[in-house]
């Protein structure tokens, strides 16, 4: 047997029982890793499972051995020595620890997430085809190891636009799948905006009748252009029940975002009477920042506010609501004259406030609007989170900021005593392109954030001594207005995802980018086996997207064979 010594600050080598060693490249890198010499052989090995061990981890504790048998074409052997899982209450929820030796592999956790975290790292020092779904020749071999992990932020999250383009269940599912390999634990869902509608609620159904659909979208960046081919789509509650379910079965929670007063477009356009003009309105065919919004002077508004957020809890268990609260002024448009400014019945409501007319008028209201909804959800037993222009005025006890228009809103809000969630564009964008060779990438709003700069991010940089408790975690955002086809939403996701989730689980120290690079070629193998797309900027091969290749002869052949839809 071949023995190579592992090195852990460097490319680490493993020693393997066949074949050649391979390189341990486990994304996120666990936060504290001893490898010994040995192997361990999974093909066919017993389970034991701990009988104090909840379903819900008994369950993604099945799943792992039903990736392990299909991959490997062999059985395992329930309850005989191999695969030992065993319940620790000592530890805390997102803990794990793994030894594996020449017999046998112990794995102990508390809970749910410490059970997944543990199976996506024994699934990833595996050959990448434990992630195929079909049998696979491969060195089905585990190097000997003591594993000791933990995140080192607890709120580590991605979001997904469906509002501008829509993705179904299944697609919806597969993102999670993806989410799950690389440790995050929340599902941002943006839900409703300008563009679309895409939630059923049973109070008002035209939200989803008129609300989900589009007339036209515009082409490229023509923002006067439409193809005028009708477009659109939702979830019916159930359909939302069933992503949450599946989401929850592997450590993931999802929050919803029914972004308020603005984006409210595809809202006015279904009940014209909730605006300050009452219409007529159209879901918008083109991006950027409506002026129409919720009329802040109407009663029935807050009414339809808080019987749709009252369906929306129903349906989302999370702590948290998004409320969104971005954009509801252009603040570009410095000449512009928004609804809210000359509205009889909001400057009725500013004079009832005592908010003096003038150009803060219009936000002093809007703070109005978020408290009063913060008031309804705090009182379900939820807190919200909303972007960071929520932190322009006074600001209710309970709020969790999203930092977005960089760091600072994050940092201080911090300060201010507020938790945070850090969303910086400048690192955590990926609608952004991910080079300089523009025109050899898909279409993107703009912008550049290579891989590495997401590597990069450091959360707590800036952030007052004494308030970095409040840095709840860190988040990337992927917003589809130019994103049409999953081949196009993977691309901008993968890798850049992996560097985020180093971000959010691996402690400050942990972090090295040569390391992490070099570990991106398994990563890339387990994307081909699970079958999404992945940008290969960072290896010089700019906007190609995955390939099926391994050298450059069939390299070249896939380019010429398999040239990007976009």
């Amino acid at each position: 047997m071949k023995r190579i010594l592992f090195i852990l600050t460097g490319v680490a080598v493993l020693a393997s029982c066949s074949r050649k060693a391979e390189t341990f490249s486990v994304i996120p890198m666990p936060n504290d890793v001893t490898i010994e010499k040995g192997t361990f052989c999974v093909k066919g090995a017993g389970i034991k499972i701990d009988p104090a061990i909840d379903k819900e981890s008994g369950e993604a504790i099945g799943r792992f051995v039903q990736a392990l048998e299909t991959a490997t074409g062999k059985k395992t052997k329930p309850g005989k020595d191999g695969f030992d899982f065993k319940y620790n209450p000592n530890m805390a929820a997102e803990e794990y620890f793994i030894n594996i030796d020449n017999d046998e592999v112990d794995v102990e956790a508390s809970c749910l997430g410490g059970f997944v975290y543990a199976c996506e790292t024994l699934k990833q020092m595996l050959p990448a085809a434990i992630y195929g779904g079909k049998k696979a020749k491969a060195n089905w071999v585990l190097p000997c190891a003591k594993i000791f992990d933990q995140p080192r932020f607890g709120y580590r999250g991605m979001h997904l636009d469906c509002s501008r383009h829509f993705w179904s269940v299944e697609e919806t599912k597969r993102y999670i799948d993806v989410m799950t390999a690389y440790k995050l634990n929340t599902l941002h869902w943006h839900l409703t905006d300008d563009q679309g509608w895409r939630i059923e609620i049973k109070s008002y159904p035209r939200l989803t009748e008129v609300g989900a659909w589009r007339d036209g979208t515009c082409i490229g960046k023509d923002m006067d252009s439409s193809d005028g081919i009708r477009y659109g789509g939702y979830y019916t509650q159930d359909q939302l029940r069933d992503v949450v379910q599946y989401a929850a079965a592997r450590g993931i929670t999802v929050i919803p975002e029914v972004d308020l007063p603005g984006h409210m477009v595809a809202a006015l356009t279904s009940y014209p009477e909730l605006g300050c003009t009452g219409g007529p309105y159209k879901v918008w065919p083109r991006w950027g920042i409506a002026k129409d919004i919720l009329c802040a002077g109407k009663e029935e508004v807050f009414t339809f506010l808080e019987n749709v957020l009252s369906e929306v809890m129903d349906i989302f268990p999370s702590k948290y609501i998004h409320i969104g609260g971005d954009e509801c002024f252009d603040p570009f448009d410095k000449e512009a004259v928004f609804p809210w400014d000359v509205c009889p019945k909001c400057n009725a409501r500013m004079r009832q406030l005592g908010i003096k007319k003038g150009p803060e008028a219009k936000h002093q209201l809007q703070n109005y609007v978020t408290a009063r909804v913060q008031k309804f959800i705090n009182s379900k037993g939820r807190n919200i989170i909303g972007w960071d222009e929520i932190l322009e005025g006074d600001l209710a006890e309970g709020s969790t900021i999203m930092s977005w228009r960089g760091t600072a809103g994050g940092i201080k809000a911090a300060a201010k005593g507020f938790d945070a969630i850090m969303t910086p564009y400048d690192y955590a964008y990926f609608d952004y392109y991910q080079g300089p060779e523009r025109d050899k990438e898909p279409l993107c709003i703009g912008g550049n954030l290579p891989v590495e700069t997401v590597y990069s991010y450091e959360p707590l940089d800036g952030v007052t001594p004494g308030a970095e408790d409040h840095i709840l975690g860190v988040q990337a955002n992927l917003w589809t207005e130019y994103i049409t086809t999953p081949e196009h939403l993977y691309y901008m996701l993968l890798p850049r995802m992996c560097a985020l989730s180093e971000i959010q689980w691996c402690d400050r120290d942990r972090k090295d980018y040569n390391r992490f690079n070099a570990s991106l070629d398994h990563t890339f193998a387990i994307l081909d086996a699970m079958g999404v797309n992945y940008s290969l900027d960072c290896r010089g091969l700019v906007g190609l997207g995955r390939k099926p290749a391994r050298n450059a002869a069939e390299l070249a052949e896939y380019l010429e064979k398999n040239k990007p839809s976009w």
